[in-house]
């Protein structure tokens, strides 16, 4: 049986307590200021109103799908086609989901970061859990814009998967993910609010995004055909819980 000498055990627990440190500083101070310089110079402003943004000021993920209706008609379709509403983040809900990601317990109200559009966060946020962890999940994230349509309120959305949890592939940061078809997550909210029953048309904007595919504020690709999909909401209810009235 080997042992280790306690001046060897306590050189090599602080070897560990200045790696960790360090990892935290270059992950959450240095790199984030790094990335945000380079995103200032390099950044394509043309694409601004089509990606959301992180809070550093570099490219989110991208804007597919528009909602027009009151954001009671937004809340009800999206309850209506098994959608969940996202906690904010807290500290509790960051705990939260960190212990179901590793325990592999299902979370459906499992926080989700901020992205920035219009120069603010998300207005709503809904997900749709995989399994039974929030490792993995499909989430949508819409903004209210300031213009109308045909009298109506406008919710520019972004819809995602996240494919797992690891480690920002430009600042070491712990993060979702996501899978680099985000077209099929558009489809797929476009689908299930039609099968809900709260779609009144779906009209197809083609050329939306001129540039097809690019990064993340976490390195992750994404690519689409270019295309948004407007959802026009008609008034839908959500399902009804089993035994209600019973």
């Amino acid at each position: 049986m080997v042992t280790v000498a306690p001046d060897r055990r306590r050189r090599l627990w602080r070897s560990a307590v200045w790696a960790l440190a360090l990892w935290g500083v270059v992950a959450y101070l240095a790199a984030p200021v790094v990335w945000k310089l380079y995103f200032e110079r390099h950044g394509d402003f043309a694409e601004a109103q089509h990606l959301s943004q992180t809070s550093d000021g570099h490219p989110g993920d991208p804007v597919n799908l528009a909602l027009v209706g009151s954001g009671g008609e937004l809340v009800r379709a999206m309850s209506a086609a098994k959608w969940y509403p996202a906690d904010p983040i807290t500290l509790r809900t960051s705990i939260e989901i960190a212990a179901d990601s590793v325990l592999r317990r299902p979370d459906v109200d499992a926080p989700v970061s901020s992205l920035y559009l219009f120069g603010r966060k998300q207005d709503l946020a809904f997900e749709q859990p995989v399994g039974r962890s929030p490792r993995q999940r499909h989430h949508v994230r819409f903004w209210r814009w300031d213009r109308l349509e045909d009298g109506r309120p406008v919710w520019f959305g972004s819809a995602t998967y996240d494919e797992r949890v690891g480690l920002s592939y430009t600042t070491g940061q712990v993060t979702h993910h996501i899978g680099p078809d985000v077209d099929a997550e558009r489809d797929r909210i476009v689908s299930e609010l039609t099968q809900a029953g709260c779609v009144q048309r779906v009209e197809w904007i083609d050329g939306f995004h001129q540039v097809r595919e690019g990064r993340n504020g976490g390195g992750d690709l994404w690519r689409t055909d270019g295309r948004l999909a407007a959802i026009y909401l008609r008034p839908c209810r959500p399902p009804t819980k089993r035994g209600a009235g019973s």
